[in-house]
């Protein structure tokens, strides 16, 4: 039984979401009798109208939540929207999906039924988008918990695809939300019976209640994905990828470059590449006060730097900058809650440690890995192949980026990746899948399968007793040596009367007490 207990304020955020649910299953129970060639017609024009407004969307979404850059949002809504919708327009995700002759299966997907979406701050308006195309290209309906902080900007979104969405044909209702946001209404949303499916995107407390929630859930990890400037890089362009990717949106994608690891073979020329192209160098004293910014309290981030100018927090730490300042970074050789540096920081700011071989390089990297960002991504400058290649092998994560921008290249867009704004991280970090999540991963699939190889099953043979038969044999042969010995030992004691009736009379005695 579904208990939720509400409040006492008008149409409060329990009330519509429990409200959008129903809808989204009644429209969804129409929705999946529509052919698959009206569902792609409804998924492109929601794609079309969403990158026609991506320019609006990334307006208010900044305006909002104050993170990020109005240029660098109006690509991932671009991103979310068309490149997405591009990515999965010609797979088939309704009905029969595939028909091997030779073997003579046959493979149906169906849909899970309605989707329960919860969107982040950080990327608020594009992972909506995202999220409803993917869903609905399978056959599913979606209600979204956007984050409390980003709110308006997600609704806004989610409503451009709905009005889409029904101006082609989709029933009213297929796209819900909660306008409102309260955790109690996302906990309730995530733990409605009438949810077949979580995309969770967002906090690590939000994952793991939808991991605990009883229903199938694709979840993400958080990144903290370092970079490794192998000794065959070719720097300069390394230097300007690296940062073009670092302050993208401000640094706001989970697959950002988080930490630098350089070879000590290129230090001095990547730090002069790095100052070359607007990174600033903190001095110890400059080191700590950040420190203290980024951190305020142990292991914990400071949300007011996250999506950031380095020029902006710069000045929360009192620190002077020169004007153009694009990251802000401090030596580095420790890791940990208390490395304030080490920390996954959705900010320009990087932290830089220097290997004396590869093989410090590679211990650097995966102990960043481990303290936070197991799974998730990490990347790789080289000119040579074999050491990419090998740097992978040895990671643990769940891609890894070589000469690209990790922020949008894990994305898919400078990749062959599929584009997601989903990432899993795998069994690394605790999630069921490490691919980018996409329409393949919304639908079931089942499989009809004729007989194609005879068997013949050995005959048995009914002269073998069966295990049963043998060990009741056995009981019975125990029980009837325990019953002579006692016959004997009664006999014995009486052995001046041992006449039939006397002999009889034992018997009879000793079976009756061996039988009780």
């Amino acid at each position: 039984m579904f208990h939720i207990t509400q409040n006492n304020t008008p149409y409060s955020a329990m009330s519509e979401m429990m409200e959008a649910v129903q809808r989204a299953k009644s429209a969804q129970e129409k929705f999946i009798n529509f052919q698959p060639e009206k569902i792609d017609q409804i998924v492109k024009s929601i794609a079309e109208a969403a990158f026609a407004k991506a320019d609006y969307l990334a307006t208010i979404a900044v305006e909002e939540t104050s993170m990020g850059v109005v240029e660098h949002k109006k690509i991932k809504n671009e991103l979310g929207s068309m490149g997405v919708y591009e990515s999965i327009k010609d797979e088939k995700t309704i009905g029969v999906i595939e028909r091997d002759q030779k073997l003579k299966l046959t493979e149906v997907a169906y849909p899970f039924g309605v989707i329960a979406a919860i969107c982040p701050t950080t990327n608020p308006t594009s992972t909506a988008i995202f999220k409803t195309l993917i869903s609905l290209k399978a056959g599913n309906a979606i209600v979204v918990s956007p984050h409390p902080t980003a709110a308006y900007c997600t609704v806004e979104a989610l409503k451009i695809c709905s009005e889409a969405a029904i101006l082609a044909g989709a029933p009213e209702g297929l796209i819900g939300w909660i306008s409102k946001p309260s955790m109690e209404a996302t906990t309730g949303l995530i733990q409605h019976p009438d949810i077949d499916l979580i995309l969770a995107t967002g906090g690590s407390g939000l994952v793991k209640a939808a991991y605990s929630s009883g229903k199938p859930a694709y979840g993400v990890g958080p990144g903290n994905g370092p970079v490794y400037f192998e000794k065959s890089a070719n720097v300069k362009k390394a230097v300007q990828l690296v940062l073009d990717s670092k302050t993208f949106d401000n640094g706001t994608l989970c697959s950002t470059e988080q930490s630098i690891v350089v070879h000590k073979n290129i230090k001095e020329l990547t730090m002069r590449e790095l100052r070359n192209h607007g990174a600033y160098f903190l001095n110890q004293e400059e080191k700590q006060r950040l420190g203290n910014v980024i951190a305020p309290n142990e292991g914990q981030l400071n949300a007011k730097i996250v999506g950031r100018s380095a020029e902006w927090i710069a000045q929360m730490a009192s620190i002077s900058v020169p004007e153009g300042t694009r990251v802000l970074i401090a030596e580095e050789d420790k890791i940990g809650k208390s490395i304030p540096f080490s920390l996954e920081k959705l900010a320009p700011i990087f932290p830089l440690y220097t290997a004396e071989s590869e093989e410090e390089a590679y211990r650097i990297c995966r102990e960043l890995l481990n303290f936070i960002g197991r799974g998730h991504s990490c990347s790789i400058h080289t000119s040579d192949d074999e050491a990419a290649e090998q740097f992978g092998l040895a990671m643990p994560v769940s891609r890894v980026l070589v000469n690209t921008m990790a922020s949008i290249g894990a994305a898919g867009a400078t990749t062959a990746l599929m584009p997601s704004l989903t990432l899993g991280c795998g069994s690394y970090g605790g999630n069921i899948s490490s691919d980018n999540i996409t329409a393949r991963h919304l639908y079931n699939t089942k499989r009809i399968a004729f007989g194609i190889n005879e068997v013949t099953l050995p005959k048995q043979s009914h002269d073998r007793p069966t295990s049963v038969e043998r060990i009741s044999e056995q009981e019975t042969n125990i029980k009837l040596e325990e019953v002579v010995e006692q016959v004997m030992k009664e006999l014995n004691k009486n052995h001046h009367d041992s006449n039939p009736a006397t002999i009889s009379n034992v018997i009879e005695q000793v079976v009756r007490q061996s039988t009780r």
